[in-house]
């Protein structure tokens, strides 16, 4: 079961106004609501999915925040120039130092030092696999923030010197972190209280433990000649607990040997006993 956060989620900030409140004048404010700040050359692309279904609803609710930051402002010159060759040659150009350290600094006004309560994040193919697990540290947070990146990446320099963690979506390379930040937001957000409304959701899915989701059904009972298992047509609780896990074991030992391997483990097992896999 999750920690939940020490903060209020729930707790509308009140303030004086010399005009009359308008209910569709953008989301209310919620004291301590989670934010995202976004670092991108392309602020329009938010909130796009973040916008719609549950997360979009938690954001026009004001329970969590998005404040995208255009990253070309800042940059060099007439042209706001963001980015030059890389040092030694090679292909392609790299975002610089000192124009992501004003946009970093822009973006750390009223936060947090403290990287535990404030992540910075630079989205990149070569940084530590987003997870389940850092989806949930993030949500602990007050918020984060996100440098998105583009070209051939990021000056090394800025990233140390503000200490910003790197978090890659996955094996592969897009031609900018915006897709990769709205996806590992929507994980985030959707672990804030009251986001989703049923906590049981978040605690049943997929890497809620180290083990793949069992498969759903629903109706019709029979469906192109493939019936719904019997088992849970069956109404005893138990017994479809017990199929459910053992499909998910099944799934993961199948697809991931990684994440069985590390549930083995994490249950006193061999986590190298599957060595075919």
């Amino acid at each position: 079961m999750t920690d939940l956060p020490n903060r209020s989620h729930g707790r509308l900030s009140i303030s004086a106004s010399r005009r009359p409140c308008d209910l569709m004048d953008g989301p209310p404010e919620v004291a301590g609501a989670w934010e995202a700040r976004v670092i991108t050359l392309f602020p329009e692309a938010f909130p796009g999915t973040l916008g719609v279904s549950l997360t979009g609803t938690a954001l026009r609710d004001g329970l969590w925040r998005l404040s995208p930051i255009d990253l070309r402002p800042f940059g060099e010159g007439r042209h706001r120039n963001v980015d030059d060759t890389p040092a030694g040659g090679g292909a392609g150009m790299v975002l610089r130092a000192d124009v992501v350290d004003k946009a970093l600094h822009a973006a750390a006004r009223g936060t947090p030092a403290d990287r535990d309560v404030w992540p910075v994040v630079y989205l990149s193919p070569r940084g530590r696999p987003f997870d389940q697990e850092t989806a949930r540290r993030w949500s602990r947070a007050q918020g984060l923030t996100l440098l998105c990146g583009r070209f051939e990446g990021v000056d090394q320099r800025v990233l140390d010197a503000h200490e910003v963690e790197e978090v890659s979506l996955g094996d592969f390379v897009l031609t900018g972190g915006e897709i990769a930040a709205q996806a590992l937001i929507d994980a985030t957000v959707r672990l804030i209280p009251r986001v989703l409304g049923n906590r049981s959701s978040t605690e049943e899915e997929s890497f809620s433990e180290p083990l793949l989701e069992h498969p759903q059904y629903t109706r019709p009972a029979r469906w192109s000649g493939r019936d719904i298992p019997d088992i849970l047509l069956s109404g005893h609780h138990g017994h479809i607990a017990d199929w459910r896990r053992a499909q998910a074991e099944r799934l993961t030992k199948e697809r991931r040997p990684d994440l069985w391997r590390a549930y083995r483990a994490a249950r006193g097992g061999d986590p190298d006993e599957d060595r075919e896999l």
